[in-house]
């Protein structure tokens, strides 16, 4: 049988069960391009529905470089070819499997598969940071995905430079599922829906329709009787659903019935690209409506492809802002859609809780694998809220049938659906019955129980965890993985990474500007610091850390922290980690003898957080490194919390100076400056008189500067009310209208007798023992 044939059965088969089928073409790279094009004539796909993926130019289809794979998200074709010689990643095959549709080829070119795993491509040699070089990079990841295209059904693979069929795909494993009918699903009983029938009518599935249906609490009570929430009662939408189930399309035809009726609908997402969908459903709803506004229409920014803001004809729209901005909920909106809710924080999720009329889109398997991450760390807030919840997940694939072998194949070989071990079976872990392991990457690779645990959990630990992330788990030199097991369950698991030990040459390239990948820690002590020994000791980053959710608060994070401690105690010279700052996890490093060293001046996009960089030595060269940069950050800090940090949560401030290595001696005023301190404390003295002497002692006084002397001061402390006004009015120098409206302060005038009193308690503990501050205060108290 030629290829063309074989494609041509191929898709046959896909058509009848409205299912896609995976066609392996393995060998020299310009015999797989040809035999790709017989394959797509050999099916009978037009041209113009045929996308090529791959880093040569000059082919008649569409072509689309692999680095810009993501923009196919949310795009269908009828056949994708994925040429894998070059330029390939995991993170290809994650965002191209879901653009082919039902009836379709997902057509893969490969070296051959026997020599594959071992053939390092531009990927691996990504892997391969300094000081590794490409040999020290495995090829378990490339094996693996070997395994599955030779055994899962659906597949079909066939060696191009010998001409033959390796494998027929084998589809006795292959759901027979009947195809779903493309007709557009009608409700019945119209007259009790708050949108517009014609939002329903767009609605392909089920699933669509029930998710349309829930969204209308975000419209208010329906006064239809069937609805049983009291009326002015908060109301907060989730959505749940693997990728290519249609969620987007069903939030977007929300928004747009929204807008219809005259709301003001605030989208957010991490980037607005991310939103495109929702935004393009909602166009084409209020134009079938006849309500799309078109010369109020904004555009939006960000370049081809983005959302651009609609206006409906009633005075409702729909608009975009960045998570960080929409989190202040700017010009009271009516409702509030997070789209990829689980690719921001949960200090930023809480937020949105503020809004009366709120819905939390997000994807639980998908290639960036973060949904169940969503669902652990933010339900607790929305379980406390005052928000009637209701939930509605979406099952039913748009663009295919259910169980198709190409979605099931990328699950398998992407662990897109991998999960920490079930609650019951971790639920009695303690400290005490935990069991510390390395796991080396033969392990993980040999067992796939245990490869799913350790990454399902690493997945909660962040919100992005891409299948690059996989391959980096199995072959990159300069990670390792320990955990905690219970009773043979992965309960706790850390990411660590190598990083520093660099040699002369690479330390001068990162000082004058160069990034070296693999080396936060010493590229930004070396490039932003300017610190160009910090790259010679070695450490280890803790990239990510989780605890199973089931076992959490018992002190198993901890536990994990102190064996990693131990174990690398002499073999490095510090541990490392680098993170978005909040008060809880600064102050649980903090806890687990980590310092303080460096926040960074700018916010990320998505979070909308400062970035926090600690250390925790492990010998002399580590403690120099932490002492010296600790030193730096004292000195710069005030600075910076006066300009770029001015608008930093002041909580985080606290918490990130709470932890900072504190200087050895207390701060130095002048009798001038203290009897400025001491009248403001005490009698008609000024803060604006003197105001970096002020700076100098709330900043002591933050970071746990000794009293001195015998001023026997050391057990005064501030309040943590005290503590933020400090951090707001002399740190931060913010208006004292401000800073009073901040911290509820009933008057300008209350919060500076407030400043007073904070003052008095930095006089008590800096300045109690001094002459000058004595015989102010007899001035003043007598």
């Amino acid at each position: 049988m030629s290829v063309a044939a074989l494609a041509a059965a191929l898709r046959d088969a896909a058509r009848e069960s409205n299912h896609r089928r995976l066609l392996v073409l393995a060998g020299a790279r310009e015999a797989g391009i040809d035999a790709a094009f017989d394959a797509v004539e050999g099916a009978e796909v037009p041209d113009d529905e045929v996308t090529i993926v791959t880093a040569r130019e000059g082919f008649r289809f569409d072509r689309v470089a692999p680095e810009r794979a993501r923009e196919l998200l949310g795009t269908t074709r009828t056949a994708v070819i994925c040429d894998a010689h070059e330029s390939f990643s995991p993170n290809v095959v994650g965002r191209l499997v879901g653009t082919v549709d039902g009836g379709g080829l997902f057509v893969l070119l490969t070296p051959p598969l026997e020599e594959w795993p071992d053939r390092p491509g531009d990927f691996e040699a990504s892997l391969a940071v300094p000081p590794y070089g490409v040999d020290d990079v495995g090829g378990r990841f490339r094996r693996r995905l070997v395994e599955t295209l030779r055994t899962h059904p659906g597949v079909a693979v066939v060696d191009v430079d010998a001409g033959t069929i390796v494998r027929r795909p084998d589809d006795s494993g292959v759901s027979t599922a009947a195809s779903r009918s493309s007709t557009a699903i009608t409700p019945s009983g119209q007259s009790s829906r708050r949108f517009p029938q014609a939002a329903y009518e767009a609605c392909l599935t089920t699933d669509q329709r029930r998710a349309v249906r829930a969204l209308e609490a975000l419209a208010g009570p329906d006064g239809a009787g069937e609805s049983d929430r009291d009326v002015g009662t908060p109301q907060a939408v989730v959505v749940e659903a693997d990728r290519g189930r249609g969620k987007s399309s069903a939030v977007g035809l929300a928004a747009g019935s929204l807008a219809a009726g005259g709301s003001d609908v605030l989208v957010t997402a991490p980037d607005r690209r991310n939103a495109a969908d929702v935004f393009a459903r909602a166009r084409e709803l209020l134009d079938a409506l006849g309500a799309l506004d078109e010369a109020g229409a904004e555009n939006g920014s960000g370049g081809e492809g983005a959302a651009a803001d609609l206006v409906a004809t009633g005075g409702g729209r729909v608009r975009f802002a960045p998570p960080a901005e929409a989190a202040d909920l700017p010009e009271a909106p009516d409702a509030v859609i997070v789209d990829e809710a689980a690719a921001l924080p949960v200090r930023l999720l809480s937020a949105f809780l503020h809004a009366d009329a709120v819905a939390f889109v997000t994807t639980v398997h998908g290639y960036e694998g973060a949904g169940r991450g969503f669902s652990v760390r933010f339900r607790d807030d929305l379980t406390e809220a005052p928000h009637a919840v209701t939930d509605v997940s979406m099952r039913e694939p748009i663009r295919y049938a259910p169980g198709d072998p190409v979605e099931t194949w990328a699950f398998r070989a992407l662990l897109l659906d991998a999960h920490p071990p079930v609650d019951e079976v971790v639920a009695d872990a303690e400290p005490s019955s935990i069991a510390y392991r390395r796991l080396t990457p033969d392990e993980l690779a040999a067992d796939e129980s245990l490869l799913r645990e350790v990454f399902g959990l690493l997945v909660l630990a962040h919100y992005r965890t891409e299948p690059d992330d996989l391959a980096r788990l199995l072959d990159a030199p300069n990670l390792r993985v320990r955990a905690l097991e219970y009773d043979g369950h992965v309960v706790s698991v850390a990411l660590l990474a190598r990083e520093g030990g660099l040699d002369a040459e690479t330390r001068s390239a990162m000082y004058e500007g160069e990034r070296v990948r693999g080396n936060m820690l010493p590229d930004v002590f070396t490039s932003q610091l300017r610190d160009e020994a910090a790259g010679v000791p070695v450490g280890y980053r803790v990239v990510r850390i989780a605890t199973h959710h089931a076992a959490r608060s018992r002190g198993l994070g901890s536990r994990l922290l102190d064996e990693i401690r131990a174990e690398f105690d002499g073999a490095a010279d510090y541990l490392g980690v680098g993170y978005g700052a909040t008060p809880e996890l600064c102050s649980f490093w903090e806890r687990n003898g980590f310092e303080t060293v460096h926040l960074s001046t700018t916010r990320n996009e998505s979070s909308g957080e400062y970035s926090a960089l600690m250390l925790g030595p492990l010998s002399e060269a580590g403690r120099q490194l932490r002492d010296r940069h600790a030193r730096w950050f004292r000195g710069r800090a005030p600075g910076v919390l006066g300009d770029q940090l001015r608008d930093a949560d002041p909580d985080v401030v606290r918490a990130a100076l709470a932890s900072c290595p504190p200087p050895e001696e207390p701060p130095a005023l002048s009798d001038r400056e203290w009897r400025v301190v001491v009248g403001a404390a005490a009698g008609p003295g000024q803060y604006a008189t003197a105001p970096d002497a002020f700076r100098r002692l709330a900043f002591a006084a933050l970071v746990g500067a000794p009293a001195g002397g015998d001023s026997g001061g050391e057990g005064v402390g501030l309040t943590p009310r005290e503590e933020r006004l400090l951090v707001r009015k002399v740190l931060q120098i913010r208006p004292w209208g401000d800073v009073a409206d901040e911290l509820d302060f009933v008057s300008t005038r209350q919060c500076m007798r407030a400043f007073g009193s904070a003052c008095g308690t930095l006089v008590d503990r800096y300045g109690a023992g001094r002459d000058v501050v004595r015989r102010e205060r007899a001035r003043f108290e007598g």
